[in-house]
């Protein structure tokens, strides 16, 4: 199960060098629940590369606003407290998976 994370955990997880992956999501969101298992799968199989959590919008508006999160799901991945990659919408693993690997120069095979 992926971590469900707040405002004080996120801000200095996202500051690792182990690149970060945050789903933005709200329970409400039909869209963000099609992505949420493919985020479990994720967040399973690809543990050892990079960490996966999860944002609840409305649980967490501060978040939202400060990274400019207007529509989710949102997938943002973070290294070094850096935002390097954005995606919205609903998403394959491959398509996710294939975005990281370029962004962080980290081969999944």
């Amino acid at each position: 199960m992926i971590q469900n994370i707040r405002k004080n955990e996120f801000e200095s997880l996202i500051k690792s060098s182990k690149p970060v992956l945050a789903d933005f999501y709200a329970e409400w969101c039909s869209p963000c629940r099609m992505l949420s298992p493919v985020i479990e799968e994720i967040g399973d199989k690809y543990k050892a590369y990079f960490e996966t959590v999860k944002v609840n919008v409305d649980e967490n508006p501060e978040l939202t606003e400060r990274y400019g999160v207007s529509g989710i799901p949102a997938l943002l991945l973070f290294k070094d407290g850096n935002e390097i990659l954005r995606m919205s919408g609903v998403q394959t693993e491959e398509r996710i998976i294939s975005e990281i690997s370029e962004k962080t120069g980290e081969s999944f095979v």
